[in-house]
């Protein structure tokens, strides 16, 4: 293979970027050396400046667009080039969609190594006003002490002031910048990241598509509810109709974690509702649950529709369940579903919507999967017609996945957030003797490089 000296790479080229990476940079090549180009779509004619090299490619920055990709579009936020979120808004939709296809093929031809179907992917229903989970950071102004909120610059702590953001819905908008006037107005304090000083750290909204609730979490730099907290929730929730409740969540710490263990609900309720396949589900601050309701439920559905085409009232293990929003959703169709989840919250409020809905065959566990895996093995011996295995981003350990094939007979059903732990876990699997049917995937994250996948799997 051929190498390149780093030192001979000029600091400015014109490149043509050939596709997208998994992180979305646009990835161009200068003879071997590959160019991870910030702000770059494939088919664009660059001329870049080159950062930091490594031995073998270097991220860059668009400097000026020569020839622009005939896939190019006019990003619809006025803050898209400064703001981190999304990072392909200046992509045609229908082009995000193929290059998300694409990442996961090159995930599963470069990880997993083995030949898979990947499926066009499913489009979101809405490419706009779709993100129900609000998470914006909260600082000051050094001069002036205005409190700001919004998004970090890509690459970077730089807090951008984001007073308007196309892709939440409208009155999330309106909330925090009622937050900013009156946490102002209060005397409540934006937090300082490097010196660890100051009072309100970030703003988390759970916001129902459902019917338009919203519960306001208040990240405090504290360990206790303070009077002038308390006044600000008061505000919140009597002078905003759409607020059903409002929460102190405390982080006192050094952390880049945004919540804290410890969560107060101050004012009305402590959960949103959220629909989904005609069943309505509790949502609280710390539950699992996308962001996206409309792709979240097309998911749902898919699953639902595929199992009960291929199952006749199979029993169905439902593992990293949340809510048991997959199980729920499933109960129709099943003979029973086990449903496994660690976080305590989460258990709870799916209780609470089983009851209300009178669900008569769905198990709940509060337990880690593995030990309740284990558990299940050495004690009941149970084997589930299919199981649904739905992990946070870092996949699932390899005794995990030994314990689902020794527990399953059927299919596996494996959702995942990240294509790269997805194809690591795939390989395993297959090198257990398994077949991978499919992957379909979903964008449940327009404008991103973010992809959701649904991976159905045969155990031999």
């Amino acid at each position: 293979m051929q190498t390149i000296n780093k030192k001979n790479i000029p600091e400015e080229l014109v490149v043509k970027v050939e596709k997208l990476s998994n992180l979305g940079f646009g990835i161009a090549k200068y003879e071997a050396y590959v160019l991870f180009v910030e702000g770059a779509c494939p088919g664009d004619t660059v001329k870049i400046k080159v950062g930091k090299k490594n031995k073998t490619y270097a991220n860059a920055r668009v400097i000026e667009i020569i020839e622009p990709s005939e896939y190019r579009v006019e990003p619809f936020c006025p803050m898209q080039k400064v703001c981190g979120s999304c990072q392909l808004q200046f992509i045609d939709y229908q082009y995000q969609l193929k290059l998300k296809k694409d990442i996961v093929k090159d995930a599963i031809r470069s990880i997993c190594g083995h030949e898979i179907e990947v499926r066009d992917v499913i489009e979101s229903p809405k490419v706009r006003e779709y993100r129900h989970k609000i998470q914006y950071p909260v600082s000051e102004t050094q001069n002036s002490k205005r409190i700001i909120a919004g998004y970090y610059k890509t690459g970077s702590h730089e807090l951008v002031n984001i007073k308007y953001c196309p892709i939440q819905p409208e009155y999330c908008d309106k909330i925090i910048d009622f937050i900013r006037n009156a946490a102002q107005e209060l005397g409540i304090s934006g937090y300082n990241e490097k010196k660890h000083v100051g009072d309100l750290r970030h703003v988390v909204i759970r916001s129902s598509n459902y019917n338009s609730k919203n519960l306001v979490i208040l990240v405090m730099n504290s360990t206790k509810v303070f009077d002038k907290l308390k006044k600000l929730a008061s505000k919140l929730y009597n002078e905003l109709d759409n607020v059903s409740g409002v929460g102190v969540n405390f982080n006192s710490k050094k952390t880049n974690l945004i919540l804290g263990e410890n969560t107060e609900i101050l004012e009305g309720e402590a959960f949103i509702e959220e629909k989904l396949c005609d069943k309505v589900f509790k949502v609280g601050a710390k539950t699992f649950f996308q962001v996206n309701p409309e792709s979240a439920n097309n998911i749902f559905e898919y699953v639902k529709k595929y199992i009960s085409d291929n199952f006749e009232k199979p029993m169905i293990l439902d593992a990293y369940a949340g809510i048991t929003a997959f199980g729920i959703c499933l109960s129709d169709i099943a003979r029973k579903v086990v449903s496994v989840e660690e976080v305590k919250e989460s258990v709870d409020l799916a209780d609470k919507v089983i009851k209300e809905n009178g669900i008569k065959n769905v198990e709940l566990h509060n337990m880690d999967a593995s030990k309740f895996f284990e558990k299940e093995l050495n004690t009941k011996g149970r084997q589930f017609d299919v199981a649904v295995l739905d992990p946070p981003r870092k996949g699932c350990s390899q005794e995990s996945l030994d314990y689902a094939l020794k527990l399953t007979k059927g299919k596996i059903i494996y959702v995942s957030c990240n294509p790269a732990t997805l194809a690591r876990d795939l390989k395993y699997l297959i090198e257990k003797g398994c077949k991978v049917d499919f992957i379909q995937p979903f964008d449940m994250f327009p404008h991103t490089y973010h992809v959701e996948d649904v991976a159905v799997i045969t155990i031999v």
